[in-house]
């Protein structure tokens, strides 16, 4: 039997990261955590006013996440996280070492379309550009799959799901 890891599903803004999630966290019998729900209200006050974080601003989100992380190893779990650039994900992973990464990729014009039909969320359409002129996507020597945003949410959790199942230690579903 194998252990199962936390997944972070990556990804730039409107991507699809708290629909996929919770659906893939369901497929494999772990919980799901809204990467979201660990800013602070700086953090959100500050994109919210159309703003993008500077690194000073994500450290402490990503300990925050990497601490939740951290306390489901062995466990498994989900959980949203940007995490566009190598050096946030490295910061994940120092946190909880046997993490894996699903990066939710995408055509800018598909991304900018759900995030404009989208209602209630801080992240303004306006810090789309910011967000992939960030985006570092995974080394070959990183841990996690690639997975792209077309269709229907099902058909890409399932895709997910196919993808993280080739990735080694983790538990078929």
């Amino acid at each position: 039997m194998h252990t199962p890891h936390v997944v972070v599903v990556m990804g730039v803004a409107g991507t699809g990261k708290t629909t996929i999630g919770p659906l893939l966290a369901a497929r494999l019998g772990v919980p799901y955590a809204e990467g979201d729900d660990f800013h602070p209200p700086a953090n959100i006050a500050k994109m919210s006013a159309g703003h993008p974080l500077d690194d000073a601003d994500r450290w402490p989100w990503l300990d925050a996440i990497g601490s939740w992380a951290h306390g489901r190893a062995g466990l498994g779990g989900v959980v949203s996280s940007s995490a566009l650039k190598r050096s946030y994900r490295d910061r994940l992973r120092a946190a909880a070492p046997g993490i894996v990464f699903l990066h939710l990729t995408g055509d800018r014009r598909l991304i900018e379309d759900r995030m404009s039909h989208r209602q209630g969320h801080f992240m303004p359409t306006a810090l789309l550009d910011s967000q992939f002129a960030t985006l570092q996507p995974l080394g070959a020597d990183e841990p996690g799959v690639a997975v792209d945003v077309s269709g229907s949410p099902e058909e890409i959790t399932a895709r997910a799901v196919r993808a993280l199942d080739t990735l080694p230690g983790l538990t078929p579903q």
